[in-house]
């Protein structure tokens, strides 16, 4: 507990603390920043020194417009509760988010087809949790000069600055995790004094008000509130708003959030919490500090995730640094001469996204913890064929696995409803995908999950699959006997499911009897009710391998992992249809989809497999077939189509194909086109003159990044796989982790390691390989060892 003496002319006023009824909440409840009480934080003496390169900063010459803040807003977030910032000198919007703000419920009614329902209601949709606006009214930017806002990755705040009447004025925004709050800090230099309102608005109907508090009809209740406090003025709170009046400085706290839990024993409910109470609390609390001890703590708490990871592609002309990054975005986009801290910058925005949206909560859907609206695309899902699991392969490759437990979290937390809805329901007679054999056991989901057990759209069987499969890639990182233990229970049921669902049927080559998957359909083209295709086959053979694999390290279910492992030994693996020369998506050697789809669902064996090697284990024609289904596809689709792509053919060690692809995605996006906002955000094309935010491309690009610079499995690394020219003349990344439990230090000179440090975060033994040479690594945890005659 910080026990200092406030900030001179900064202290909260006892009137606006006393404004705000709260109930006294003592103890530590569960894991920061779960929406609950818990201890005061740790109070850092200092703040560290700022990093100010372009890699880590990014800049704009304008405020986000007001009715594009998906595009233009500047993103917030701690874990659970999220803003996009406006930054307008006059009015300040933030649009504030929670987590857990989801409308519908189980969903648990079939429609005529056998599938799940898909909408609002049923369904359910993320919503948005309340507007915050700080109008002021003598500070519209037709008044004003030299404006300027930041977003600094390394930092995690947004700042906003300019000139009116020779005074500079500036504002920064952050989202705490350690006190679990949003906070705005209005300061001047000059002489300055601000005026002006401070609303706060719910955004389901109900009226502006100080605190506010209300229910769905799914029972779900939530709640926010704001305080504010100044100096040298007036600060006065009133049921609907807070004026601020003469005050040389000011600072704006709001907090919010609901009752939900990730308890399915409970409905996904917390009966004893109130939300209103409580966001009034923990507003009322952070306002007891000075905004600068607020700042420094979340800083320190945000930085202890963030540097764990370093990267340098090289140096960008001193033209391109001169630029906003708005104009860098076009520059290269026009430009021929590489950005390489731009593209740095994109990975490191990636990861302050993934800091700032998942820690301690639900995972992040479609549209991470940022909406504008009520009404998101697809409702802000989980979609399980692609897009969640696309949203975390990051998270392991950037040093930041901690985000990565929202996702196992929340699939322990679903699991006994998918249990519950798959043996009731996947065997429904007008299921198209139900199991032939009339058996159901273990569980599984559909295209899109919600956070309250439900499911929507259409059935998805190789959902668990491939769900288990990025559970355990986790574990492959960490090694952490704990997750486990954790996703075993998973592990297994997704196995069951498959037990009963397996067809026998004749090998295309007449070799005898193969396993094959019922039904399916191969995300998101060709025929709806194939047999044996690729993407199921892959899947569930890798399952198999993890589930045994985790059973031999468990030391449990023996004789049930025995024959899992030998229904895997007789599961069909795709061929080389001898029409197109692809890798085939169906048990086909027709083409029964979409060539360029936007989907790779039939190299999941590719990546996020690796059956498929280019290393001479697996057989040439099978890389070949799986090349030349890459090649098809194309390079020209939706960001995270090509994120896909790119970690495709990093893993067949292409960098001119990855890099291009890393480049495409970086294309401004114009008239609401595929590529890069204002603000960084992908945006999707979804109909001319139409884009939405999708965030999967901006994890899914920095993890290709990661996959150029190192392909990891247990038992070998390889540095520099897909290192391109644009990049090859000198750079560096540290804390680079590596399944097998190990992270790499790394510098590189005209494409080769210069140095080379091996760490064990828990791994024993590895291979550490460049190009055709290679050296056995055997380490304790903890310990580290430089290697020498690996490149120069």
């Amino acid at each position: 507990m910080d026990t200092r003496t406030p900030e001179p002319g900064n202290e909260p006023s006892r009137r606006t603390l006393l404004s705000l009824a709260t109930t006294t909440l003592a103890g530590a409840l569960g894991a920061l920043p779960a929406f609950t009480a818990f201890a005061a934080p740790t109070r850092p003496a200092e703040e560290p020194a700022e990093r100010t390169d372009s890699r880590h900063v990014l800049w704009w010459q304008a405020p986000g417009d007001a009715h594009s803040m998906i595009e233009q807003g500047l993103p917030v977030g701690n874990g659970r509760l999220g803003a996009l910032t406006g930054n307008d000198p006059g009015r300040e919007l933030l649009l504030i988010t929670d987590a857990t703000l989801w409308t519908g419920g189980l969903n648990d009614t079939l429609d005529a087809d056998g599938q799940f329902p898909y909408g609002r209601d049923d369904f359910g949709s993320l919503t948005l949790l309340a507007r915050l606006t700080v109008d002021l009214p003598d500070h519209d930017l037709g008044a004003v000069s030299g404006y300027r806002r930041t977003l600094d990755l390394d930092r995690g705040v947004v700042t906003g600055s300019y000139v009116r009447d020779g005074v500079t004025y500036g504002r920064e925004a952050f989202a705490s995790r350690p006190d679990d709050v949003i906070v705005v800090h209005f300061t001047q230099s000059g002489g300055g004094r601000y005026t002006g309102t401070v609303t706060l608005e719910g955004t389901h109907g109900e009226d502006p008000a100080v605190s506010f508090g209300a229910a769905f009809p799914n029972g779900l209740r939530y709640g926010a509130a704001v305080t504010a406090h100044g100096s040298g003025g007036r600060v006065t709170v009133h049921r609907d708003r807070i004026d601020v009046a003469g005050c040389r400085e000011f600072t704006v706290i709001v907090g919010g959030g609901t009752n939900y839990a990730l308890d399915a024993e409970t409905g996904y409910r917390d009966p004893s919490l109130d939300p209103v109470t409580l966001a009034l609390t923990k507003v009322r609390d952070a306002a007891a500090h000075p905004a600068r001890v607020l700042r420094r703590t979340h800083i320190a708490d945000h930085q202890a995730l963030y540097r764990r990871f370093g990267l340098d592609l090289g140096a960008s002309t001193d033209r391109q640094r001169e630029l906003d990054t708005w104009e860098r975005l076009n520059l290269r986009h026009t430009s021929d001469t590489p950005d390489p801290e731009l593209e740095a910058a994109y990975l490191h925005f990636g990861r302050y996204l993934m800091i700032a949206g998942s820690l301690g909560s639900l995972p992040m859907g479609l549209q991470g913890l940022w909406l504008d609206g009520n009404d998101p695309d697809w409702m802000g899902d989980y979609h399980t064929d692609i897009n969640i699991q696309m949203n975390y392969w990051m998270a392991d490759r950037t040093g930041l696995s901690p985000c990565f437990d929202a996702l196992t979290d929340y699939c322990l937390a679903q699991l006994p409803a998918w249990t519950d809805l798959t043996r009731r329901l996947f065997g429904d007679p007008r299921n198209r995908y139900r199991n032939s054999s009339g058996k159901t056991a273990g569980w599984t989901v559909a295209i899109s999950t919600n956070p309250h057990g439900g499911n929507g759209w259409w059935w998805h069987p190789a959902g668990n699959a491939w769900l288990c499969n990025s559970l355990f890639e986790h574990y492959e990182y960490t090694l952490s006997r704990a997750h486990l233990e954790r996703i075993h229970p998973l592990l297994k049921g997704a196995c069951e499911f498959w037990e009963a669902r397996l067809l026998t049927a004749a090998a295309p080559d007449g070799s005898g009897q193969v396993l094959i998957a019922d039904s399916d359909w191969s995300p998101e083209h060709g025929p709806l009710d194939a047999k044996g295709i690729t993407y199921a086959q892959e899947l569930v053979w890798t399952l198999f391998g993890n589930y045994a694999r985790a059973a031999a390290e468990l030391g449990r279910d023996r004789e049930h992992a025995a024959r899992i492992t030998a229904l895997r030994e007789k599961l069909y693996l795709p061929e080389v249809s001898p029409k197109t020369g692809w890798l085939q998506e169906w048990m086909s050697p027709e083409n029964l989809g979409e060539t360029t789809h936007r989907h790779l669902s039939g190299l999941v064996g590719l990546f996020p497999g690796d059956r498929i090697r280019p290393d001479g284990s697996t057989p040439k024609e099978i890389v070949e077939g799986a090349t030349a289904l890459l090649a098809a596809r194309g390079t020209e689709s939706f960001g995270w189509a090509n994120a896909w792509r790119a970690l495709c053919w990093a893993r067949l060690k292409n960098a001119d194909m990855a890099y291009q692809l890393i480049v495409n995605n970086l294309r401004p996006s114009a008239g609401g086109g595929n590529g890069t906002a204002f603000n960084l955000f992908d945006i999707y094309q979804t109909e001319p003159g139409r884009g939405i935010f999708q965030i999967d491309a901006n994890f899914g690009t920095p993890a290709a990044v990661s996959e150029m610079l190192l392909y990891s499995r247990p038992g070998r690394l390889e540095l520099l796989p897909a290192l391109p020219a644009a990049w090859a003349d000198s750079g560096s990344v540290t804390g680079l982790p590596a399944r097998g439990a190990f992270t790499v230090d790394l510098a590189w000179k005209d494409g080769e390691p210069t140095s080379i440090r091996v760490s064990s975060t828990g791994g024993r033994e590895t291979t550490v390989a460049f190009r055709g040479t290679s050296r056995t690594v055997r380490l304790k945890p903890g310990e580290s060892v430089t290697l020498k005659g690996l490149g120069r």
